[in-house]
């Protein structure tokens, strides 16, 4: 990771957002200086809300939502066990509700990711500026967390590709759906708590964890160090959080 005080000084010339976007992918620090002069995040915001529309309409299209319901809950065997006891028409209306409403939640997702952003966003914040002396402000932390997920949306795109290319309705899970970490590759048969944490060990995830480490330090003014220790202790809380989540529903 480049230090904090090796980047450029914002007294560059100001960057367009697409200028921006492209930075953010092959010059981070430029990017993330120029969010000192402006914390405007349109670009990463309008490239999530295609993508994301995208990504839930290939999925409505080859795999359906009734069939996504049905993967998820072959990956909760408790939530299937309770559907085992209901009556089958109880069963039946049950499962349409919850298909719809993860389609619903999957069109919307640009909306859970900005909720997210902003907590882990207040989070790396407060520890950045209370407990290593940075300098940064809150709009400045959010808008480095959305252009640092920017390459989250390769993923996406991929996985558009690969529902296009004839992925088998069966194999899909919305919550991993293309092979770019170690869990996608895991036996179903591995204990729940291990996928939920080897999906997290992902090619993009991580990148987009240096790049927020990156941008932390330079608009907080704090080592590269520090800010990851702010931006990767939170992600690890909140992983842990997920797999403690899995152990207990399987």
């Amino acid at each position: 990771m480049a230090d904090a005080l090796s980047v450029p000084q914002p007294n560059t010339a100001p960057l367009s957002e697409v200028q921006r976007v492209v930075d953010t992918f092959t010059a981070p620090s430029k990017t993330f200086t120029d969010i000192l002069r402006s914390s405007a995040f349109l670009g990463p915001l309008v490239i999530m809300i295609l993508v994301s529309v995208s990504f839930a309409f290939a999925v409505q299209q080859k795999v359906g939502w009734q069939k996504v319901y049905e993967n998820i809950l072959h990956q909760t065997p408790a939530t299937e066990e309770k559907f085992a006891q209901m009556k089958p028409e109880q069963a039946e209306n049950t499962k349409a509700v919850a298909a719809k409403v993860t389609g619903v939640t999957t069109y919307a997702y640009t909306v859970v990711v900005l909720i997210f952003t902003a907590i882990n966003g207040l989070l790396v914040w407060v520890t950045a500026n209370f407990i290593f002396g940075g300098k940064a402000t809150f709009g400045q932390i959010f808008a480095v967390n959305l252009y640092a997920s920017l390459v989250m949306n390769i993923k996406y795109l991929l996985a558009i590709v690969s529902l296009f290319a004839g992925l088998a309705p069966d194999s899909f899970l919305l919550q991993n759906p293309v092979g770019t970490n170690i869990g996608f590759y895991l036996s179903q048969d591995a204990p729940k708590a291990l996928t939920a944490l080897c999906m997290h060990l992902d090619l993009f995830e991580i990148w987009s964890l240096v790049l927020a480490s990156i941008g932390v330090a330079i608009v907080a003014k704090i080592s590269t160090a520090k800010a990851a220790t702010a931006v990767v202790g939170w992600w690890a809380i909140f992983v842990l959080i997920g797999v403690a989540s899995a152990a207990l529903s399987s």
